[in-house]
């Protein structure tokens, strides 16, 4: 099994962390902000693109994993509920914005425009499987753009 565990440490990484999150599932009301720990920690059910774009591989999966980031010192969110643990939403990206290099505005996009804006003092921010996969009901669709 192709477990992920990746660390990012600049935008650069981030853009990397964000492909193999994009189309994950998660419920709000399951994220944790940590504000002693300065962390922020978002359990999800991700979709193994990189499994599914892998020519002669033909079964999709999706994977149980927890992204968090650390040195995070304010928590907004935006179209979704924190307090919602029944609510299914899509993550679509995650995108950093800096304000005061190294420090910034990470942001996760979700679906039907819901966001989680993270202010941290630097990306310092870890994506780890946490092991088993399964069949995935459906691969994600995208709209092609032009």
């Amino acid at each position: 099994m192709d477990v992920i565990k990746l660390i990012a440490l600049d935008a650069e990484d981030l853009a990397i962390v964000s492909a193999h999150v994009q189309d994950a599932v998660t419920r709000p009301g399951l994220a944790r902000w940590l504000a002693g720990e300065r962390r922020f920690v978002l359990p999800l059910n991700r979709f193994a693109w990189e499994k599914a774009l892998r020519v002669g591989d033909r079964a999709d999966e999706r994977r149980a994993a927890v992204l968090h980031f650390d040195r995070v010192s304010r928590v907004v969110s935006t179209g979704i509920r924190p307090e919602d643990d029944k609510t299914v939403a899509v993550l679509l990206a995650v995108t950093f914005a800096a304000s005061d290099e190294p420090a910034g505005v990470v942001t996760l996009h979700f679906a039907g425009g819901g966001r989680i804006r993270l202010e941290v003092e630097c990306i310092e921010a870890r994506l780890a499987d946490l092991g088993g996969a399964w069949a995935a009901r459906a691969r994600p669709e995208h709209e092609a753009s032009d």
